[in-house]
C-alpha cells in the first residue's frame, strides 16, 4: 500500500522517505554486492574495517596483475554519490565502475563507505571520510593493517575521487590534507565527477525556477539540517576567492554531463579555481547529450566508456 501524505515527514523522491513515525525509506541505492574476483576484469576486491568506533568499513580493489609484479600502483580514495543520503561502497553501481576503472587504469582503489543522512548528519560523511584516509595513510611505511595497502600502494601517487556528493566530500577532504598534513602520502590530484556544489545565485546558464532550485536546496537541507542554506561555505565553497590557495594537489579533472542541472557549477569550480592563484593544472571534460552520473547507470555506453580511459590517463600521467 502507498503511503499516505500525513504519514510521510519529508519526501525526498527519488532518494528516500522520511516518516512521521522516524522510519526511513531509501528508495535508490539499497542493493549491495558482496567483494570478490570479478571474472570479467580480473579485479580483486575486499571489505576492511577501518573505524572500529563507527564500525565503517572501506572495499579495496586490485588488478589482477599486481600479484605477479614488484611495482607498487597509483592509489585512488573513492568516495560514492547519493546526496549523503543513499547508496554505499557496496553496491553493485560502484562495484562494476571501479572494477572497470581499476582494470583500464591498473591501480589500487579504496572505496570508502561512511555513514549518511538523515540518521548521520553532515558532518559525519566528511569526518568519516578523513577517518577512512587516515587509515589509509597509516600504511605509507609498509607497517599497516592491511596488506594489499602495504605491499601495492604507492604512496606517492594518491588521488581522490567521487561522484555528486562524493565529489563535494573529495574536493574538502582535499583542502583537508593541506591543513593536516599526512606523514607518507603525497596527494597529487582529485577527479571531480558532476560534483554537487549549489548556491542561492544561479551561475552560467543554470536554471533559475525557484522551485527546481528549492529542490535542489532540500536535498542539502535533509543532509545537513542545520544549514545556512545554499550558500553554506560546504556546498557553495567556490564563493571564497582563495580557495585554491587550501587545495591540497597540483592536479584536478573535472567531469561533467551536458544534461546535468549541476554542470554549470562545475565550470564555475573550474573558472575559480583558474582566477585563485592556485598553481596547478586543471580540465574539463564535458560528455555530450548525458544527464547526471550517467556513467554509473550505462556503464557501457560510449561516453562512459571514454570517461573510464579518460581517468586512467589522468592519473598515469601525474605518476611522480
Amino acid at each position: 500500500m502507498e503511503p499516505t501524505a500525513s504519514e510521510i515527514r519529508i519526501d525526498a523522491a527519488p532518494l528516500l522517505r522520511v516518516y512521521q513515525d522516524g522510519r526511513i525509506e531509501r528508495l535508490l541505492g539499497t542493493q549491495t554486492v558482496p567483494p570478490g574476483l570479478d571474472p570479467k576484469t580480473n579485479v580483486e576486491s575486499k571489505d576492511v574495517v577501518y573505524s572500529q568506533e563507527t564500525a565503517q568499513s572501506v572495499r579495496i580493489y586490485v588488478p589482477g596483475t599486481v600479484v605477479t609484479s614488484a611495482q607498487k600502483l597509483p592509489l585512488l580514495v573513492y568516495f560514492h554519490g547519493g546526496g549523503f543520503c543513499i547508496e554505499t561502497a557496496f553496491s553493485p553501481t560502484y562495484q562494476n565502475y571501479l572494477n572497470a576503472l581499476v582494470a583500464e587504469a591498473k591501480i589500487v582503489a579504496v572505496s570508502v563507505d561512511y555513514r549518511r543522512a538523515p540518521e548521520h548528519p553532515i558532518p559525519a560523511a566528511y569526518d568519516d571520510s578523513w577517518t577512512a584516509l587516515k587509515w589509509v595513510a597509516s600504511h605509507y611505511d609498509g607497517n599497516g593493517p592491511e596488506q594489499w595497502l602495504n605491499r601495492y600502494v604507492d604512496f606517492e601517487n594518491v588521488y581522490l575521487s567521487g561522484d555528486s556528493a562524493g565529489a563535494n566530500i573529495a574536493h574538502h577532504i582535499a583542502v583537508k590534507t593541506s591543513k593536516e598534513k599526512l606523514d607518507g602520502m603525497n596527494l597529487v590530484g582529485i577527479i571531480l565527477t558532476h560534483p554537487f556544489f549549489w548556491g542561492n545565485e544561479p551561475v552560467g546558464d543554470e536554471v533559475k525556477n525557484p522551485a527546481v532550485r528549492a529542490k535542489i536546496e532540500g536535498i542539502w537541507r535533509l543532509a545537513s539540517p542545520t544549514t545556512s542554506g545554499s550558500d553554506d561555505p560546504l556546498i557553495n565553497l567556490i564563493d571564497d576567492q582563495s580557495f585554491g590557495s587550501f587545495l591540497g594537489c597540483k592536479r584536478v579533472l573535472i567531469c561533467v554531463a551536458e544534461k546535468d542541472i549541476l554542470k554549470y557549477r562545475g565550470w564555475y569550480y573550474c573558472e575559480k579555481l583558474k582566477n585563485s592563484g592556485w598553481d596547478g593544472e586543471v580540465e574539463v571534460m564535458e560528455a555530450e547529450g548525458e544527464v547526471h552520473v550517467f556513467h554509473l547507470s550505462k556503464p557501457c555506453c560510449s561516453n562512459a566508456v571514454a570517461k573510464v580511459k579518460k581517468v586512467a590517463e589522468f592519473m598515469n600521467q601525474g605518476k611522480a
